[in-house]
């Protein structure tokens, strides 16, 4: 990649990150105008370390191709910390143990089970890790 190609890139992830602030700004409005109550807090989950630089994501291999998904979750957060609300990061591996321990259970999967027969279908396996996620976070607070 010549230093051209590599500006260019460098320029057109700056332009895609303020494109991700401003719809992550907008994504967080129709979430708050559908409840009945405040959002306080999200959950977001964790991600790898990048290097400092868009050039090093950009030439390293394994930072550019999860360096997209950080750069959304980048955007969520601060447009969530902008609105107020407060921001739990969580991890895939350990996030099923922490809802556990807030809600004082030896294990989680039962109360995720009784939810998804109340909320009914789609309920998949993202869906549980976001409900788990979610009271993990409320154990935090």
């Amino acid at each position: 990649m010549g230093s051209g190609s590599l500006a260019d890139a460098v320029a057109l992830v700056e332009r895609v990150r303020e494109a991700a602030a401003r719809g992550a700004g907008e994504c967080l409005q129709a979430p708050a105008a559908a409840v009945p109550v405040p959002i306080a807090s999200m959950a977001i989950r964790v991600y790898p370390k990048l290097p400092p630089t868009i050039e090093e994501c950009i030439t390293d291999p394994r930072a550019s191709n999860v360096a997209d998904s950080v750069m959304y979750r980048e955007a969520l957060a601060t447009a969530a910390e902008r609105r107020g609300r407060s921001v739990h990061w969580y991890e895939r591996e350990r996030v099923l143990g922490e809802a556990a321990l807030a809600l004082h259970v030896e294990e989680i999967d039962s109360v995720l089970r009784e939810t998804s027969r109340s909320l009914g279908p789609p309920w998949q396996a993202r869906h549980k890790l976001a409900a788990a996620a979610a009271i993990a976070a409320c154990g935090r607070q």
